[in-house]
């Protein structure tokens, strides 16, 4: 462990951030991360606790506990405290093929069941990872790691999101040859178009790109397998394909009105935003400009607040967003225990830029909306009503309704499951909620030498979902490869 007492003697301090007046005008990252002295400290509060729920992965209560990748907390805390900082990221990177992008976007589910949060303030895993990968950069530390020997066989992965990319990083590693293809005009899925600048910068995900090339793999960009190229002359020419596609359809709203112009999917805003921003800086204009404008987001998570982050940088006239969900309580309730996930009021950083922006949370919970209301087809408001719940399902409240002044609305009601024409495409066996179908624990699809992995095959989830997914698809593919069956 690191300092025995390290938890009694320091106070957790997170990596500060930005006001929220100041960081609206970019869309940059706006943490900074403490000195190395006050980082170490920080590991220091690590407690050796016998049981570290932070690693454990397991489902409790119907969310996971802890780091679904299994990463050994403890251990790296320990050895950043000591200074060790080459050893900490040999250790971070046994388990997590890429800290540069859990440390940015996850929601720390292993601060979630940190022993030190029973009784006070968890570790900064999440920023502890950050400082290790980041470092360990900066320094040189990280090199290609290309195999030393080929195994021969040919694998295609389809879609370059997290679980595609941590697939095609073990496949490669295995000595595999691997060639990732992708239907946009650069690579990353949602790591890319999916996540705003905010969180995570796209030099970020390039620096990784750029590093899997060193090492040998692939890419193949503007693919639409499916649609552009046949998915048969990909099945034939490759040893295994690994669909990695995402959970590609968004959830919509089906109320009156639904075909009045000013209406958008979230996914469409925010990649519209950020392929501008990276082209342009902005200047193109070819982006869904919230540009004072009344805004409204339908969906009350992690999408719907990055749509919050961004309207505010554009200059949005005012924006309000829509929970169906009841406000959840602002600590644990009895029913919600330690180390189970904590089911607790968030306020996210959109949220924070909108309340010192306009001055009030824009966020109304157990609603709705009911109908679209337009002027010569142009969104012009919404109609909201109140939700009641019965028997665990949503009800309109009568009488509630509600006009909202709307020119953009912007649907963040969550992913549906994959898209139809790749898995027609490739003839694979769909679930009832439109995921690829397997075995439990497995990734082997319903055809021969094809897999599957991340949202596309657990419906919509988590980056460091994804990302085991991709490492636990890749060891299965590899096996299967390395079997007599797999000649071809």
């Amino acid at each position: 462990m690191g300092k025995a007492t390290g938890f009694l003697e320091y106070e957790r301090t997170d990596n500060p951030g930005a006001e929220p007046m100041e960081r609206i005008k970019t869309y940059r990252e706006f943490h900074t991360p403490l000195c190395d002295e006050k980082r170490r400290e920080q590991a220091a509060r690590c407690m050796n606790c016998g049981v570290p729920f932070c690693q454990s992965g397991a489902v409790l209560g119907g969310m996971a506990s802890g780091c679904p990748l299994g990463n050994f907390c403890p251990e790296w805390n320990a050895l950043v405290y000591k200074g060790l900082w080459n050893e900490a990221a040999d250790r971070l990177l046994l388990t997590s093929s890429f800290p540069e992008f859990t440390s940015r976007v996850c929601p720390a589910l292993c601060e979630k069941a940190c022993t030190n949060g029973l009784d006070g303030k968890a570790v900064t895993v999440r920023d502890n990872e950050y400082a290790i990968i980041e470092k360990a950069f900066a320094d040189g530390y990280i090199k290609p790691c290309p195999p030393k020997v080929r195994t021969g066989k040919r694998v295609a992965v389809i879609g370059s999101g997290p679980s595609g990319l941590a697939a095609a990083q073990a496949l490669n590693r295995y000595g595999h040859s691997v060639t990732v293809y992708e239907r946009d005009d650069r690579p990353g899925g949602l790591l890319m178009y999916g996540i705003p600048n905010m969180k995570l910068e796209k030099s970020i995900v390039e620096r990784r790109i750029k590093l899997m090339k060193r090492e040998g793999i692939e890419f193949v960009l503007n693919a639409d397998i499916g649609k552009d190229t046949p998915a048969e002359k990909i099945v034939s020419g490759y040893d295994a394909v690994v669909l990695a596609c995402g959970a590609g359809n968004p959830r919509d709203i089906q109320a009156e009105g639904r075909d009045t112009q000013g209406i958008y999917f979230a996914v469409d805003f925010l990649k519209a935003t950020t392929k501008s921003l990276i082209n342009s800086n902005m200047a193109d204009g070819e982006y869904i400009s919230a540009k004072y404008k009344n805004v409204v987001i339908i969906g009350g998570g992690d999408t719907g607040n990055d749509c919050v982050g961004t309207s505010i940088r554009h200059g949005a006239k005012s924006v309000v967003q829509l929970e169906m969900m009841p406000m959840p309580p602002e600590c644990r309730t009895a029913k919600n225990p330690w180390p189970e996930w904590p089911k607790v009021l968030k306020t996210d950083y959109g949220q924070e830029e909108a309340i010192a922006v306009f001055g009030n949370d824009p966020r109304i919970y157990q609603t709705t909306v009911k109908r679209f209301i337009s002027e010569d087809g142009k969104l012009t408001a919404v109609e909201t009503v109140k939700l009641s719940f019965e028997s665990g399902k949503p009800v309109q409240v009568p009488g509630s309704e509600e006009i909202i002044p709307a020119d953009l609305v912007l649907i963040a009601a969550g992913f549906l499951g994959a898209r139809d024409y790749i898995t027609k495409a490739f003839d694979v066996e769909m679930t009832p909620r439109t995921c690829v179908k397997t075995e439990a624990g497995h990734y082997s699809t319903s055809r021969e030498k094809i897999f599957t992995a991340g949202d596309m095959h657990r419906g919509q989830s988590l980056v460091v979902w994804a990302i085991r997914e991709g490492r636990e698809c890749a060891a299965e593919v590899d096996r299967y490869l390395s079997s007599e069956g797999s000649a071809t």
